[in-house]
């Protein structure tokens, strides 16, 4: 079973993802199916936010922790930044150097 070190950086993620994923058989899963997976993994999340804020929610579902369905997120967007080479880290300093020069305002 891979293992990831102490203090692990996206990097260290996207790796452990990939190894994970041999082990477990999943590494033949399409780009395509990882984004149908991220789907559902969504769903589940906004499922378990509606649950913690009280609002109306089926008795008979089945309710996950928030943070679990956001670590899986988080695997299937590894698992997605692995199949299309995209090193997470750098993708997201690239971005935040683009958002330095975005305004928002409140509507």
């Amino acid at each position: 079973m891979p293992e990831l070190p102490q203090k692990a950086t996206l990097k260290n993620f996207q790796k452990y993802v990939s190894e994970l994923e041999s082990e477990r058989g999943f590494s033949q899963q399409t780009v395509l199916d990882k984004c149908l997976l991220l789907g559902e993994e969504i769903g589940e999340l906004f499922k378990a936010i509606r649950k913690s804020e009280g609002l109306a929610v089926d008795e008979h579902s089945h309710f996950s922790e928030i943070g679990d369905e956001l670590a899986d997120i988080f695997i299937y967007i590894c698992a997605i930044a692995n199949r299309k080479g995209i090193d997470m880290e750098t993708a997201f300093l690239k971005k935040e150097e683009k958002n330095k020069f975005r305004t928002w305002k409140s509507i």
